[in-house]
């Protein structure tokens, strides 16, 4: 195919997302053909290390010999059905799985097809639930600098204003309270001390808070205490507040156990699962709850919680998703994961001679760092470009350079990437 015809219809016809269009004059798309492992490839099969595993979603490579293998399978059973009044063998065999993970009080599988729709749909419930007790909570409460989606109700409880501002008069009630500046029990307590005094002037008002358990990732890769989080949900649980763990981004081993709940040591009475849940391949979430709140809406038809998508449940996404599982149980990837997430680690740290760089941080399979230069709106088109003659490909958050690869990559591949990123910084700073 000729690449010069194919960069030209789809700016003719393709509006892509998260992007000004403009921009793609002077910073070309660039055309992916195949995928294997970490690699992806373009037509001229060049190869690009997939540092942030397409949006963080890939976790054990493109093409994965056993993942293919089992969506194959399912093609050849059942692409699809209605899960209003059906069912099928994948999936309560994957919701039983899932379950079995976490801790209890989260009981019952809620599907939906993204991240976003996840959230829509724990906010909704957690309003209706308070509902159903004869209560009216219209506010919601999340985190400064928060990131949840980018649909209406996700977008109300987020706090970066370049998605947000521009909705603002269709967006629904929410407040935001203060992330912790540092690790210190001084830090925290001003922190917490925020959230009970929002609470306290709320009063019977507040129905959900919503948090990224850990790491705010779209908010620039920000990393948090447990500490806080700890306390601030049981605060919540206090005055009846329904917590909400979003962990699209830092589910599935990405924070550095399976489920970042599970160093916070505590339950949410919500959490939202999508991203690496099916491995990068196909589009599934899920909202994990607890079954007193599922009894709430059980009875009569008016309690009914009628919110559905039409590709809920598929079977296709499901086949992946317990291949995702299977490998994790298979190839022991959280325990793997630790062990190279210290290499990986440690090899960031030979960018701290390069004065342009500060705050390097690390929380599971998460690597970020800060740059040191005047901001400019296309710096992330900058970097990504200067990524592909390197053979990276990289997005960076406005000045947050980070990496999530998948769990494949190896360490000749991670040593690329720190010289590969060595030489990008060099010439960016010149």
């Amino acid at each position: 195919m000729n690449i010069n015809s194919l960069i030209s219809d789809d700016l003719e016809f393709i509006w892509h997302p998260c992007t000004q269009m403009k921009d793609m004059y002077d910073f070309p798309l660039m055309p992916i053909k195949r995928g294997k492992g970490v690699y992806l490839y373009d037509f001229n099969d060049n190869k690009y290390i997939d540092c942030i595993s397409s949006w963080w979603v890939n976790l054990f490579g493109h093409s994965n010999d056993y993942i293919n293998l089992k969506l194959k399978e399912q093609l050849d059973i059942l692409e699809h059905v209605i899960f209003a009044g059906y069912t099928h063998e994948g999936i309560v065999r994957y919701s039983k799985r899932l379950i079995s993970k976490l801790p209890d009080g989260l009981d019952k599988c809620f599907y939906a097809d993204n991240g976003s729709s996840a959230i829509e749909i724990a906010l909704k419930m957690s309003f209706h639930y308070h509902l159903l007790q004869g209560n009216k909570r219209n506010i919601f409460l999340s985190l400064e600098n928060s990131y949840h989606g980018e649909t209406i109700g996700a977008l109300s409880i987020g706090d970066i204003g370049l998605y947000k501002n521009t909705y603002s008069d269709i967006l629904i009630s929410n407040i935001t309270t203060k992330l912790p500046q540092d690790f210190s029990s001084t830090a925290i307590e001003i922190a917490i001390c925020n959230l009970e005094s929002i609470i306290m002037e709320n009063e019977n008002k507040i129905c959900a808070f919503i948090v990224e358990p850990l790491i705010q990732c779209a908010g620039g890769m920000r990393i948090y205490s447990r500490e806080f989080l700890s306390k601030a949900v049981s605060i919540c649980k206090k005055y009846n507040i329904c917590v909400i763990f979003d962990e699209i981004a830092v589910g599935f081993g990405r924070s550095g156990n399976m489920f970042a709940l599970e160093e916070c040591r505590v339950v949410p009475d919500f959490l939202c699962l999508s991203k690496g849940i099916t491995g990068g391949y196909l589009p599934l979430s899920v909202v994990v709850t607890s079954n007193t709140i599922y009894d709430m809406f059980y009875g009569d038809y008016s309690r009914s919680f009628l919110h559905s998508h039409s590709y809920t449940g598929n079977p296709l996404s499901i086949a992946c998703a317990n291949a995702t599982l299977d490998i994790f149980e298979l190839e022991n990837t959280i325990e793997n994961n630790k062990i190279l997430s210290n290499y990986i680690f440690s090899k960031f740290q030979e960018l701290k001679n390069l004065n342009i760089v500060s705050d390097i941080r690390c929380k599971g399979m998460i690597f970020a760092f800060d740059l040191n230069i005047d901001f400019d709106r296309t710096i992330s088109l900058k970097i990504s470009q200067l990524g592909l003659k390197e053979g990276l490909i990289i997005r960076p958050l406005g000045n947050v350079v980070y990496f999530m690869p998948p769990y494949v990559i190896n360490k000749d591949e991670v040593d690329f990437v720190i010289k590969a990123l060595t030489n990008i910084l060099y010439k960016l700073n010149m």
